[in-house]
């Protein structure tokens, strides 16, 4: 990853001793937490590598935990995040791994409630950056910089037409996107970054075109 300016090599202000095992981890958990769309009952957090050697010791459990309530990397309610969660309903289960992952600060999260469950796969890269890598078991990547869709649908075609056409018209620059299928005519995962902030006019329209499941909003810059 190319680095854009000195701050996204020492982080953002933040609560804790480190960019990457705090601000980082409050910002996947941040990820999870909007695509989910609400408070979940029950978080399973899979930590790899040195999250899962040193999570409680740098507060990454803290950290992902304050993510998933919402909070910012600065928050001052971070360090009471596990209370915060038990109090509000939330049951938390951690699982340090052996497994090899693909950065050493890597967490699975997988969230449920309400008769749904999601699946998120991440890594903190250093600065407070992050990289998503899977939702769901789809092979996507994003940062979560910019405004993203997340949009699950069915394999069809002309279908990654029509949503760019919608983009087009609402006039939405796309700066970025990935897509993964599990098989031809199958169920199919299409991420797009954009260049600006996204309206509920343009996210009514996407989930109106046929054969359109759901669609997930990440945007990090909003508060809470």
């Amino acid at each position: 990853m190319r680095f854009k300016d000195v701050f996204s090599i020492i982080g953002p202000a933040m609560i804790g001793p480190s960019s990457s095992h705090t601000a980082g981890a409050i910002r996947l958990g941040r990820v999870a937490r909007q695509l989910f769309g609400e408070l979940p009952e029950k978080a399973e957090i899979t930590l790899y590598g040195s999250f899962a050697e040193t999570y409680q010791g740098h507060g990454t459990d803290l950290a992902l935990v304050g993510g998933l309530l919402g909070y910012e990397t600065d928050d001052e309610l971070i360090p009471h995040s596990l209370e915060d969660a038990e109090q509000a309903g939330m049951e938390v289960v951690f699982i340090p791994s052996n497994n090899p992952a693909i950065h050493p600060n890597t967490a699975k999260i997988t969230l449920s409630g309400n008769s749904k469950e999601l699946t998120v796969v991440g890594s903190s890269i250093g600065g407070g950056n992050i990289e998503i890598v899977n939702v769901n078991q789809f092979d996507v990547k994003f940062t979560g910089i910019y405004p993203t869709l997340v949009i699950a649908h069915q394999d069809r075609p002309g279908l990654i037409a029509d949503i760019t056409a919608i983009l087009r018209t609402e006039h939405v620059n796309i700066g970025y996107m990935d897509l993964d299928r599990k098989s031809r005519n199958g169920e199919a995962m299409t991420v797009i970054e954009v260049d600006s902030p996204i309206s509920d006019r343009l996210i009514e329209r996407i989930r109106s075109v046929d054969l359109i499941h759901t669609v997930g909003i990440i945007d990090l810059t909003e508060r809470g």
